[in-house]
């Protein structure tokens, strides 16, 4: 794993300032997101590891202030936030870390200002979602924030807007960030729902016969129309997942290690949704370290 302060180095960010604002990006992404930090850090070539922790860090940022509170409170930090970052993305000096790393990293990659735009305009859909009745909810929030979100960082490896493989990679990734998302819902079910919101959707949770008060107050009582529920979920996600085995082949062959990995990570973390299907409101689901480490040691083998 080439050294940080070389990544820095090699990415052309010499300012000690810059150099220290991309230090507490990294410091943050290695302790929220430790499988993909590493992926990052042994599968992409070193001199674009600090602009993507970078994006990666901003769009943790962008969750962690408008996903708490009631309606109103994310409303207005949405707000507060996207005016921080549009002032900071058109040059004007920022005493925020991450929104700094951040400019700096829109100035080296142009196509990341249209990328954070796309994102902040369809963040107030994140600032007031308390779930979903239909399906057709779920594919519209996809559409408006989690593929934005994911093109933060996808933009910054794949083939340019305009470009001959362009649409096909954006469709690639729209398919692979519904995946992900449908399996994120289906893992984190029994967080959500101590928090009060679910990610399945309304009409889906009838048809089995749940109601969120029965996840919450008879989770053993209503496993076995949950494991059905589960089960059903997980099969349109791996069908979706499916889809997306080509994707690498539309990036330079730089990148291909690293969007292969991801793609196998999200196949483990589906895969651990299946087996505590009917445990899930209980345990969650989270594929075993040992296995995405594996994962990421044959990616880092066929570098």
């Amino acid at each position: 794993m080439t050294r940080w302060s070389a990544a820095l180095t090699q990415a052309g960010i010499t300012d000690p300032q810059l150099r220290r604002s991309y230090d507490v990006q990294r410091k943050l992404v290695r302790r929220n997101r430790r499988e993909e930090y590493l992926a990052v850090r042994l599968l992409l070539p070193a001199r674009i590891h600090p602009g993507v922790i970078a994006a990666v860090a901003f769009m943790d940022e962008t969750d962690r202030r408008i996903d708490s509170g009631d309606i109103p409170t994310r409303q207005d930090a949405l707000r507060t936030w996207d005016r921080q970052a549009t002032e900071a993305l058109a040059g004007e000096p920022t005493e925020n870390e991450t929104l700094r790393a951040l400019a700096d990293t829109a100035r080296r990659y142009p196509v990341l200002n249209v990328q954070v735009r796309h994102f902040l305009d369809g963040a107030p859909v994140e600032a007031t979602w308390s779930g979903f009745a239909t399906d057709a909810d779920f594919q519209d929030y996809v559409d408006r924030y989690s593929l934005p979100a994911l093109m933060l960082t996808a933009s910054l490896i794949g083939p340019e807007p305009g470009t001959e493989h362009y649409e096909r990679f954006l469709h690639g990734c729209r398919r692979l960030i519904e995946a992900m998302q449908r399996t994120d819902f289906l893992a984190d079910l029994a967080e959500d729902v101590d928090q009060g919101r679910v990610g399945v959707p309304k009409d889906e949770l009838d048809r089995h016969g749940l109601g969120f008060d029965s996840l919450r107050d008879r989770p053993e009582e209503c496993a076995p129309a949950l494991a059905r529920l589960v089960d059903e979920q997980a099969a349109r996600a791996d069908a979706v997942l499916s889809e997306c085995r080509r994707l690498p082949e539309l990036v330079a062959p730089p990148y291909r290690p690293f969007l292969s990995t991801l793609i196998s990570v999200q196949t483990l973390r589906l895969d651990a949704v299946k087996r505590n299907s009917t445990t899930i409101l209980r345990t969650g689901a989270s594929p075993a370290t040992s296995a995405a480490l594996r994962v990421l040691w044959r990616g880092y083998r066929t570098r």
